[in-house]
Order: structure tokens, then C-alpha cells, then sequence
């Protein structure tokens, strides 16, 4: 492998790990702040994509479908969390399981029902449609380092509101001591339909981005989120930091093992899982 083959594989690398990172990132958040196990995360990974084939086709515009699929992804959240997730903050995870269980099914019929069962491509956005010339054969497609660069912003962004707002102490406390911040006078209802409301978001953008270069297809979701409780897995369970590492390393791992093991590709990400809880079987970061 030369130079710009290795640098290539290494752009994919952590442009795979940083769109995981999205996706878990939001699964890691309602885990860590509400206690819930979802396993339908994957579906609004899903639904964003299919949000951006949808929406393109009738604006014409993919940064317009973005923002919309945004917005309704959002109210989504807001609607099945006071409609369905509310009702499970107290009870014991197997109720969890398959509730969110049972809304993957759900999900995936409406699916079928409202887009149909065919495979569909999403055009890349004309403004990244370029790409960076490295050799005479060889070159780096622009949107991939777009997609890098909106998961940065948006990690950013996370790591601003948590971190540095008076709602970011909030999500914070509440995750800590839901009981002491519902006595301080603070709406812990209303922090965890936020809470919830941003995973969504998080994973429909995910979803979003990558359209154009994996296509939309049925049970998509289903893909991404076994690999995402792997990245909550090796991140350690609740949090988010832990989530981004983990992230990166799996995309590494993943993209290398399919250019230099392709036929352990498919084993690479677990052995990694393995190594790593036999390490630190609490994960590599804990809550927070």
C-alpha cells in the first residue's frame, strides 16, 4: 500500500468512525442521561435517510431536505418520547427491549408502506461534488471530507451544549441525580424530551449525510445499529467522549481489515470489542 492509498484508506477511516460516532453518540446519550435501552435508534438512522431521498426528489435541493428532515426529525422525537418512552423510565429494561423492539417493526412496515421496498441512490449536493486529484489515478471525493467536517461541527456542538450551557448542567444533573434536580424546581420531564428529541436528530442526520454515498435501502437501520452498541460497548456505557474514540477506532479497524484481512474483515471490529473489554471490561471511559 502506498502513500496515498494509505491516506485515502485513512480519510474513510475516520469519516466512517465519525458518522458511527453521530449515530451512537445519540444512543449513548438517552442510555446514559435516561436509562433507556433503544433498540429502534437504528430505525431513525433509517429514517433520516430515506427523509433525504423523500425530500430531495421534491425540492431538488439536499441542504433544504437536510434542514426539513431535521426539523421533522426533531418533532418525531418530542412525539415518541411523550407517546411511548415516557412511560418506561421506571421500568425494568426488559419492558425497554421490547417495546423499542416492537417499534422497529412498526417502523420498518411503515416504511414499507409510505417509500416502498426499492433500493435508491441520493445525488451528491453539485457544491461537493468535486474531487481532490492525490495521483494521476487516484483522487478523494469532497463530500467524504464534508461529512467529516459536519460530524466535527456537530461534536463540537454537542460538546458546547453539554458542556457549557445552563441546559448542559441541567442534562448533566439530571443524569446524576434526577430525583435532587426534580426538587430543585427544574423539569426533568422536559430535559428528557430534549435529551431524547437531540438523539433522534443526531442519528436522522447520520442518516442524512450518509445517503448519497450508501444509498437508502430497506433495514438499513438494523446495519447500523448492531455496530453502534458495539462503539456504546468499547466506549463504555453512558459516555459520550468514550462513544467518540470508540467510534474512531472502529472505523480504522473496519476500513484497514477490509484492504488488508478482506476475508476477516467481517471479524475485525469484534476481536477489537473483545481486546478491549478483556482490558477494561467497563469500557474505555466511564459515564459522563
Amino acid at each position: 500500500m502506498d502513500f496515498y492509498s494509505f491516506l485515502i484508506q485513512l480519510l474513510n477511516g475516520l469519516q466512517y468512525g465519525l458518522l458511527l460516532f453521530l449515530v451512537a453518540s445519540g444512543l449513548t446519550l438517552v442510555f446514559g442521561i435516561m436509562g433507556i435501552i433503544n433498540l429502534a435508534h437504528g430505525s431513525f438512522y433509517m429514517i433520516g435517510a430515506y427523509m433525504a431521498w423523500a425530500l430531495a426528489e421534491q425540492t431538488g435541493n439536499f441542504g433544504l431536505a437536510v434542514l426539513l428532515g431535521i426539523v421533522l426529525t426533531v418533532i418525531l422525537g418530542i412525539l415518541l418520547e411523550a407517546v411511548f418512552y415516557r412511560h418506561l423510565y421506571k421500568r425494568d429494561h426488559l419492558y425497554q427491549v421490547l417495546m423499542t423492539y416492537g417499534l422497529i417493526l412498526v417502523f420498518e412496515e411503515l416504511r414499507s408502506i409510505i417509500w416502498g421496498d426499492d433500493v435508491h441512490g441520493v445525488a451528491v449536493p453539485a457544491l461537493f461534488s468535486a474531487s481532490i486529484p492525490l495521483t494521476d489515478n487516484l483522487s478523494y471525493p469532497v463530500y467524504r471530507l464534508a461529512i467529516s467536517a459536519v460530524c466535527v461541527l456537530l461534536a463540537l456542538g454537542m460538546y458546547l451544549l453539554i458542556q457549557r450551557t445552563r441546559l448542559g448542567m441541567m442534562i448533566r444533573a439530571g443524569a446524576s441525580n434526577n430525583e435532587m434536580v426534580q426538587a430543585l424546581g427544574i423539569n426533568i420531564k422536559l430535559i428528557y424530551t430534549l435529551v431524547f428529541a437531540l438523539g433522534v436528530a443526531l442519528a436522522a442526520t447520520a442518516g442524512m449525510i450518509a445517503a448519497p454515498i450508501s444509498s437508502v435501502f430497506p433495514n438499513m437501520g438494523g446495519q447500523v445499529l448492531i455496530i453502534c452498541f458495539v462503539v456504546v460497548v468499547i466506549g463504555g456505557i453512558g459516555s459520550v467522549w468514550g462513544a467518540l474514540l470508540a467510534a474512531l477506532m472502529i472505523g480504522l479497524v473496519d476500513t484497514f481489515g477490509k484492504v488488508l484481512v478482506p476475508d476477516y474483515a467481517g471479524l475485525s471490529v469484534y476481536v477489537l470489542m473483545a481486546v478491549v473489554l478483556l482490558w477494561r471490561p467497563e469500557g474505555l471511559f466511564k459515564r459522563g
